[in-house]
This record gives structure tokens, C-alpha cells and sequence, in this order.
């Protein structure tokens, strides 16, 4: 592990600066929940047609939660399993029973954050977040051929909002965390703006694993021509030392490999620096709000990684594993452009089309090598010699026109209903060079295109049977027709065919409501997914490798249960049954074609529970604990190796003044290990949970709470 680097500090030096000029800033009071996923204007959360959690900034911080694991953990069917093939600051997590990668679609202040090709979960940043609102199942609508299984949107504080406060933090093996936030301008000046700062390195368990961090985002927002102009400025640096999966064999995790064991190669890493400039611009007309958002994202990931070989030698002498060195360049260009009509005093109409732009490339260097099971004589990957390099380029370019209705009916049906037209086209070249030889050769290389032109939807109502100040009882369903081109992974191969598009119907029936003057709220709902050509990862002659798999369905019920009983006491108790299986697929396993029909999908536990209690008065003792379970999970997809259920404990306490708060926090107090999420890289290889770790934190708020 490194130090946080010059960068880091001048950025330090100039947020310190920064905040000599808004040392008076004072805590802003939080709203009545709205959602603005799906639709693209505000909507009271009792009146959505859909299941939808919003988690706060303060409960955030009230549980200290800076990864995504931490801060979705009470929201009921939401499994996210930290690290994984991103890196072990990066998660996979898993909605409605489906653990992949690009099934649901991470928005950040509005824009998709790698919606192109993958979410960018390594430099997701939780650091002054207003609010998440997570949204269950796809948004094909608003945000087109992105998502299936659902919408997370990270909301930061907006321009000249929210509080100024600094934190900083020590952690276990080494931790250190440091962040500031402030707004720089009155919440009225012409020009409002804001700035935040925060930096981590982070100590694992691993031999040679963990991350540093860096990040900056600067918020603008004034009155220009008549309308309202935004700016988002945001820049991320990140240095991960990444953790090496554990085989299966026998229908276990081989204890010929010990816990923490790092067989990558010295040098190994997933390094990653990400920039993105937003720019936002709403404009009343006569014709309604009409709104445009412009987003340009470059980022540039250099990665070594290595996996073990399936029944690999423990010799220590033997070749037994494979391993790269890559570059990964992505450039991605969102544009969204609509208009909120209002068409009576009820109706709205959302119109208007979205542009989705991406460019990927990546080249890579493989070798072999051979390791001893515990990594203790891992080779630095520069001595290696380099049996074969790989190049892959795709651009992608997604449009979408669209049309959404919100129909307030009666003061207590409401009506959503959208239409969108999407026009894809995917271009991809790949080449692969053989250098075993004495001279180099091309052993594979190629182009591919392909356009569709496929038509989406959405229909959902709400009714709310009564409502009485606060409190409310709403039945709600809602049916979506998705589509998505198939994911790229960037991974050590040159694979320039195409894979079909992926395409899901989803359907969905829940009840919520608000009760007591709104201290008890709950949600009950169920749903039903049939998908096709859901994209899996296989193994092609010892490199990993993505292909369609058939048809699957999705099936489960989930519910959530939040009792506020004041002075900052909260109960929060979430269930959730998900049965994920395959429809009609054949997979060849050693030469067998083998029918998976009926089989549950691997790392898919078909039960998941949480409870949490919450006590943050606004000064005094405060402490939170949160319990969540996974239940039993296969493995595979011939559901031959099981994985026991586990739970896992996170905690914390501490005091909070006027404007000063010291807390501790411990995550995953039960020290769980167990697989959590499956590698696409490494053949039948699997990311554990991230042992117990403890945090001290001090906050300074400059403003009484």
C-alpha cells in the first residue's frame, strides 16, 4: 500500500482553503421523500407505481456507511457483495435474485455512471450524499437499454446545499479515512457552489490487498438566460492492490488454498483514474420545464491481475496459473434532452429523446506462471514472458425516444404509462498474436456490427385507498418491457463477436403504507421476470468468456418494515424470498452438453433477511446495529456445491455535541468469510467477505445540529 500522493495533497490544501469561506454554513432540513428515477420529475414516494426505498444522507451517517454493502444493507432483496473482479474497493451487487455486474444501472446526480458498458461501482463515492433511492426492476423509459433488475441513484448534496462539516478517521490494518464538504456560497447567490474532498487507504486481510483513494466534486448552479444552469465537475483517482478469488473443487472452496491466500502476481493491480464534466441546463417555456443534461466521462484503468488454473499444481515450480497486464481506456458521452408538459391539472407528459455514447479499448499483455497455493513466491508479473497480447476496441452507440405519462386520475388513482423507441448500434474489431514462437503470430482477429431497433415500455397505477396527514395505504402494479445489448467486459481476450441482446418482462404487485403519523411505514410486493439471453461467463479453451444463456425466471416477494418511534429511535426489519432458475439452456461442461432447465441460478440465495436499530438523537449517545442474512446459495450452475447460509453483524456508538461527534464502528463483527460473489475471470473461483474491521471517526460540523 502507498501513501494518498501529492495529488492528494494539493487537493487537501486547496479544499482547506475553501473552507475558510463557508465556515457559517448550517444543516439543511431533509424534504418529504420524493423519487425522481423513473419519471424525471418529482414524485411523492407513497404515490409511485413500484417498489422504492430512499435511504437518507443522516441515516447514512448514522451508520457510517461509506461502501455500498453498509448502505443498502436494510433495504429488503438488495445482496451486495464487496470487491470482486473490479477490485476489492469496487461490489457486485445482486436484485431480484440476479448477481451480475450490469443488471441494474447505477445513476450518479442524474447521469449513469458507465451505463455504456459496466456501473462504475470502484469509484462510486458516498462521501456528503444526500439521499440513494433505489429503485426495484428496470427503468426502461428514462433511461432506456441500461437496466433490468433495477436503479440505484446516489444524490449528492445540490449546489450551495447541505451541511460543512469535515471527518476523519482511523481504521483497522492501517485505515485512514479523511473527507470535507461545503457549500461555498449562500443558498441563494446568483452563483451557488459546493465543494467535497475525501480520501481513504484501506488495509485488508489479504496478503498485498487493499486501496487508495482520492476524490473531488465541484457543484455549480446559477440563473443564466432565463433558466437554470448546472455544473458538475468530478475527478477520481484510485490505486487498488487486488484480492485473489478462491477455487472450488470437490464442491467446496479447496482448502489447499488458505483464507487470504494472494496467488495474484507482485505487481499485480487495478488501477483506475475516472474525470467527468456535467452540464445541466432547465428552461421554463411555454410548453412546460424543458430540460438537457450533457456528461463527457473518460477513464483509464491499467490492471494485473492472475487466476489460478482449474486443478492447478501446488508445486510452486509447475505453471498453474494464468495471468495479464492490460490497459482499459473508456470514453462515454451521455446527452438527455425532455420536456414536462402538463396537459390538465393532473396530467403530465415527459417527452423528449437521450443519446448514450461509449468507446472502449483495451489491450493486453498474458503470460503463465506457476505460484504456491499461499502466494508466498509470486513472481513480479515484469519477469514473466509474454505468450500472447490482445486487443479489443467496441463503440456503442445507444438513442432513445420516448414518451412518459404521469395521470393523476383521481385525487387517489394515479396512472404512469411510457413508450420508447431504441435504435442501437455496436461496432467491435479484435485481434490476438501468438509470441511463443520464434516469430509472432496472428491467431485470431476479426470485426463484428450489429444495430437493432427494438421498442420498450412501461405501464404501472397506484391507488391510494386513504390518506390522513402523513399517513397513507397505497396498492400499486406495474408491468416493463426491457431490452439491452449485451454486456463488454474488457476482459485478457480478444472477443469481437457480438452476443444478442438481452431482453426481460417484468411484471410487478405491492401494497405500502404509512401509519401512526407516519412512525410505521411498510411495503409488500411481489414480482415476476422472464428473461432471455441473460449474458453468462464461461470457460473457452482455459480463458474466461461470455455467452447468451436461454431463458431464465424470476419469481419472489419482498418486504420492508420501518418503525420511527422519535426522538431518534428506528426499527427496520426487511425479508425477501428470490427463485431464480433456468428456463431452457444447454451448457457443455468437459464435453457433456448438460440441460440446466429448473436450476437455480449460482450465488442466487432464494432467502435474505436484515434487522436494524437505530438510535441518533441529535446530540448525546447514539448507536446503530444491523444483522443481515444470506441464506443458502449454490455455487454452480449444475447446483452440485452448496454454500452454508451465513449473517453478519455491523455496530457502532458514539456521542454527539453541539457541533462535534466521535464514534466507533465495527463491520462484519461475526468475521463471516463466505463466498459472496462468483469471478468472471477465474474459472469456478469466488470473492469472500472482507474480514471484521474497526473504525474511530470524529466529525466537526461548522453550524449547530
Amino acid at each position: 500500500m502507498g501513501t494518498f500522493g501529492f495529488r492528494t495533497q494539493v487537493l487537501a490544501c486547496a479544499v482547506a482553503l475553501a473552507f475558510a469561506t463557508a465556515a457559517g454554513a448550517q444543516e439543511t432540513q431533509m424534504l418529504e421523500p420524493v423519487e425522481v428515477t423513473t419519471a424525471k420529475i418529482p414524485v411523492p414516494l407513497g404515490e409511485v407505481a413500484a417498489t422504492m426505498t430512499i435511504v437518507t444522507g443522516e441515516e447514512l451517517r448514522a451508520r457510517n456507511a461509506n461502501d455500498l454493502r453498509t448502505a443498502l444493507s436494510l433495504v429488503a432483496g438488495v445482496d451486495i457483495a464487496p470487491g470482486g473482479d473490479g477490485g476489492p474497493s469496487s461490489s457486485v451487487p445482486a436484485l431480484w435474485g440476479l448477481r451480475e455486474f450490469d443488471a441494474f444501472l447505477l445513476v450518479v446526480d442524474g447521469i449513469p455512471s458507465g451505463g455504456a458498458f459496466t456501473p462504475a461501482l470502484a469509484s462510486l463515492d458516498l462521501a456528503n450524499v444526500e439521499r440513494i433511492e433505489v429503485l426495484k426492476g428496470a427503468a426502461p423509459v428514462s433511461y432506456g437499454a441500461t437496466s433490468f433488475v433495477g436503479v440505484i441513484h446516489v444524490i449528492h448534496y445540490a449546489a450551495g446545499e447541505g451541511p460543512a462539516r469535515v471527518e476523519v478517521g482511523i481504521g483497522s490494518r492501517g485505515s485512514a479515512r479523511i473527507a470535507a464538504a461545503a457549500p461555498l456560497s449562500d443558498a441563494n447567490a446568483p452563483w451557488r457552489q459546493s465543494i467535497l474532498f475525501d480520501a481513504d487507504t484501506v488495509g485488508l486481510s489479504g496478503d498485498r490487498t487493499g486501496w487508495d483513494r482520492a476524490h473531488l466534486l465541484y457543484r455549480g448552479a446559477g440563473e443564466f438566460g432565463g433558466g437554470e444552469f448546472t455544473l458538475d465537475a468530478d475527478g477520481t483517482w484510485l490505486n487498488q492492490d487486488p484480492t485473489s478469488p478462491h477455487p472450488r473443487e470437490s464442491g467446496r472452496l479447496t482448502p489447499r488454498v488458505p483464507l487470504d491466500a494472494n496467488t495474484n502476481p507482485r505487481g499485480a493491480r487495478n488501477d483506475e483514474d475516472r474525470g467527468q464534466l456535467a452540464l445541466g441546463y432547465v428552461l421554463p417555456t411555454s410548453i412546460g420545464d424543458w430540460s438537457s443534461r450533457l456528461a463527457y466521462a473518460k477513464s483509464s484503468a491499467d490492471n494485473v491481475r492472475g487466476f489460478l488454473r482449474e486443478g492447478f499444481a501446488d508445486d510452486g515450480v509447475t505453471h498453474n496459473a494464468d495471468g495479464f497486464q492490460q490497459g482499459v481506456d473508456r470514453t462515454e458521452v451521455y446527452f438527455d434532452s425532455h420536456v414536462a408538459t402538463p396537459l390538465a391539472e393532473r396530467a403530465t407528459l415527459v417527452w423528449g429523446f437521450d443519446y448514450l455514447h461509449g468507446k472502449g479499448e483495451q489491450k493486453s499483455r498474458n503470460f503463465e506462471y506457476a505460484v504456491l497455493p499461499d502466494g508466498s513466491n509470486a513472481p513480479d508479473w515484469r519477469s514473466l514472458h509474454i505468450d500472447e497480447t490482445t486487443a479489443l476496441e467496441d463503440t456503442r452507440d445507444f438513442l432513445g425516444v420516448y414518451a412518459d405519462l404521469e395521470y393523476a386520475i383521481t385525487e387517489a388513482w394515479r396512472l404512469e404509462a411510457g413508450i420508447r423507441f431504441n435504435h442501437t448500434n455496436e461496432k467491435t474489431q479484435g485481434l490476438e498474436t501468438d509470441l511463443t514462437g520464434e516469430v509472432p503470430v496472428v491467431t485470431d482477429g476479426g470485426n463484428d456490427e450489429r444495430t437493432d431497433n427494438r421498442w420498450a415500455g412501461s405501464l404501472g397505477t397506484s391507488y391510494r385507498f386513504f390518506e390522513e396527514g402523513r399517513d397513507f395505504l397505497t396498492v400499486y402494479a406495474n408491468y416493463r418491457d426491457a431490452f439491452k445489448p449485451a454486456v463488454v467486459d474488457f476482459g485478457p481476450e480478444a472477443e469481437f463477436d457480438i452476443l444478442k441482446p438481452e431482453d426481460a418482462q417484468s411484471g410487478e404487485l405491492g401494497i405500502k403504507g404509512r401509519h401512526f403519523d407516519g412512525r410505521f411505514e411498510w411495503d409488500l410486493s411481489v414480482f415476476r421476470m422472464n428473461f432471455r439471453n441473460l449474458v453468462v461467463s464461461q470457460e473457452v479453451d482455459g480463458l474466461p468468456s461470455l455467452t447468451n444463456a436461454g431463458t431464465e425466471k424470476f419469481t419472489g416477494a419482498e418486504t420492508e418494515l420501518r418503525w420511527n418511534f422519535g426522538e431518534g429511535m428506528t426499527l427496520v426489519g426487511t425479508y425477501a424470498y428470490h427463485d431464480a432458475r433456468f428456463g431452457d439452456y444447454l451448457q457443455d461442461f468437459d464435453g457433456v452438453p448438460t440441460q440446466l432447465k429448473g436450476n437455480l441460478l449460482e450465488m442466487s440465495p432464494q432467502h435474505l433477511g436484515a434487522v436494524g436499530f437505530m438510535f441518533t438523537p441529535p446530540q448525546g449517545f447514539r448507536a446503530y446495529a444491523v444483522a443481515n442474512y444470506v441464506g443458502k446459495r449454490w455455487l454452480n450452475k449444475r447446483n452440485t456445491a452448496l454454500a452454508d447460509d451465513y449473517t453478519t453483524f455491523d455496530a457502532g456508538f458514539g456521542y454527539a455535541w453541539d457541533r462535534w461527534e466521535v464514534r466507533a464502528d465495527g463491520y462484519n463483527l461475526s468475521d463471516r468469510r463466505d463466498p459472496v460473489a462468483e469471478s468472471e475471470l477465474g474459472d469456478a473461483q469466488y470473492y469472500r467477505m472482507p474480514a471484521r474491521t474497526y473504525w474511530l471517526t470524529a466529525r466537526y460540523s461548522f453550524g449547530a445540529r
